[in-house]
């Protein structure tokens, strides 16, 4: 009878847990395929703070982004993609500034600049000569979609971390895109 009942309760056990592998699988299959790696345009700035200081894994790439979104920063437009599954990550401020703060900012990441490039996106960069991975317009009207010719993209740096034939497989690029004609500045950070 003891052994009756002891075979029961390891038949309960095998089954509990087998219902749990069941459901822990399913929860992530449903997170491997889920479409959460779109990238989303966040309008709300007070998210900007856990971003930058909590969800961003690599403080070096994003230092040179503001510390803080201010109440008066005008047209500030935000987008994020913590690169779930196999899908890149990226981090990108545009905003305005007065003409004279555009033209110091222009000065300054020129200077700090390892690529410079007018226009265009990370597919374009990269096939230049000598040419390296930068971003896309996340934060244009049409996420995704390429810089215009009025701005200038200064890439602060870029780590090829593919691996041998297989150049920029993985990787990460930071910089700024800027508009001196709009007055604009996109601060952009991107792994894949």
């Amino acid at each position: 009878m003891q052994r009756s009942h002891l075979a029961k309760a390891a038949m309960i056990v095998f089954l509990s847990l087998g219902s749990l592998g069941i459901v822990g699988g399913s929860f992530f299959i449903r997170k491997a395929f889920s479409s959460s790696t779109e990238a989303k345009i966040i309008t709300n700035t007070s998210r900007y703070s856990e971003i930058r200081n909590q969800l961003w894994p690599n403080q070096a790439e994003i230092q040179h982004f503001p510390r803080e979104i201010t109440a008066n920063t005008k047209d500030v437009r935000i987008a994020y993609s913590s690169g779930v599954a196999q899908a890149s990550s990226f981090l990108q401020v545009r905003e305005k500034q007065s003409p004279t703060q555009i033209q110091k900012l222009l000065a300054q990441y020129r200077k700090l600049a390892k690529h410079k490039y007018i226009g265009g996106d990370t597919n374009d960069h990269a096939n230049f000569p000598n040419g390296v991975p930068t971003t896309f317009f996340y934060t244009g009207d049409a996420a995704g979609s390429s810089f215009p010719p009025s701005y200038e993209i200064l890439v602060l740096n870029a780590e090829d971390r593919g691996t041998q034939g297989f150049k920029w497989n993985h990787g990460d690029s930071y910089g700024v895109a800027i508009d001196s004609t709009a007055s604009e500045i996109v601060y952009w950070a991107e792994k894949w």
